[in-house]
């Protein structure tokens, strides 16, 4: 069946005419046009949400293993418009969710790897710093081009955040993931770890609560990008509650880190660094919750027209996907007004189209 489309296809306000053809956008009229179904008319159209950071299979009582359970995760974040994720880590194998026209597409970044424990339980694969650039290598072989470690975490013996692999280590694995062709994002919570991960060359410092004012050229001029995930941080009290009692100053630096999360991630803007959308769905927060990230990020002081853009097309692209072209696959959402003017039309999508398939309808 061939769909017909007339709406503005964002970031182009121009009006104009599609068809979805066998799962692909055509801007030029097909034979079968005249039977085409209609799917709206002087509509706004804009490429799917990407969540840049979150994990299927993974809840906040650890493992999903069920597929159904898995499923279900997906389709939270397809039922929000999400048509592409980027999951920074799963230890559970997810590539099943490729043979599934009706969920988002997924982006892996293999298992986590992380310091011998210094990070959630059976979460990661754990290694000391010799074994970094190693486990890069079979990380890099079963993900989508992107590799993820874990560049901070408490330190028992400090009673403090302490980066987990010494900065030298941690260039070295990077330099060997950009030789194999594969991207790196860090998780990062503290200064050090920040700072560590814009001198090793990373691509993308997940959280960087500790992405000060004295790092954001080096950044910026690095590539590296950030993907924040305000609503993730907004638990930060509650983790400093839990390690109060034993790790008093842990437990006051990540308020501390909290406190000025949002003029860091506002600094990190103002300064030309990509800012990305992710929510870290999967842990100790549901899948679903893009939107309430983008509202986080504009509550933080970055403009809404540039946020839907990196929640959406130039998301997108920096994950390698097309935005609304000629032959790109026809993953897009319908709107009756304009996204980047308003947060709450993000909410009332007309349809969700995923692979040239309606799979939300009003």
């Amino acid at each position: 069946m061939v769909l017909h489309l007339h709406g503005r296809f964002l970031p182009d306000d121009e009006p104009r005419h599609a068809w979805i053809v066998d799962g692909h956008l055509r801007f030029e009229a097909p034979p079968a046009a005249s039977d085409a179904e209609s799917l709206a008319t002087s509509a706004w159209i804009l490429p799917g949400l990407v969540d840049a950071h979150c994990h299927v299979g993974i809840s906040p009582s650890g493992h999903v293993r069920a597929l159904d359970e898995q499923a279900m995760q997906a389709v939270q974040d397809r039922d929000a418009g999400v048509l592409l994720l980027r999951d920074a880590g799963s230890p559970v194998d997810t590539s099943w969710i490729d043979s599934r026209a009706d969920l988002p597409r997924v982006i892996r970044a293999g298992r986590h790897i992380a310091r011998t424990h210094r990070y959630i339980r059976d979460q990661g694969v754990e290694v000391e710093p010799e074994g970094l650039v190693s486990e890069v290598e079979r990380q890099a072989q079963r993900s989508d081009g992107w590799v993820k470690i874990a560049a901070d975490w408490i330190d028992r013996d400090v009673g403090d955040l302490t980066p987990t692999f010494p900065v030298g280590t941690l260039a070295s694995a990077v330099a060997r993931a950009h030789e194999l062709g594969v991207r790196v994002a860090v998780h990062a919570f503290g200064e050090q770890a920040a700072a560590d991960a814009v001198t090793a060359g990373v691509d993308s410092i997940e959280h960087a609560t500790g992405l000060t004012e004295s790092l954001l050229d080096q950044a910026r001029d690095s590539g590296v990008a950030v993907v924040p995930t305000l609503i993730n941080i907004d638990h930060f009290h509650g983790i400093a509650r839990q390690g109060e009692s034993k790790f008093p100053v842990y437990a006051r630096h990540m308020r501390e880190l909290f406190a000025t999360s949002r003029e860091r991630v506002r600094a990190a803007w103002e300064s030309g660094v990509p800012v990305f959308v992710g929510t870290d769905a999967g842990g100790i927060l549901p899948h679903g919750l893009v939107r309430s990230e983008i509202s986080a990020l504009v509550g933080a002081g970055l403009p809404l027209d540039y946020v839907v853009a990196q929640a959406s097309w130039r998301g997108r692209e920096w994950l390698g996907l097309p935005g609304l072209v000629e032959g790109a696959p026809a993953d897009l959402l319908v709107f009756d007004d304009d996204p980047r003017t308003d947060l709450t039309v993000l909410y009332r999508p007309r349809r969700i189209v995923l692979r040239g398939k309606v799979v939300s309808r009003p």
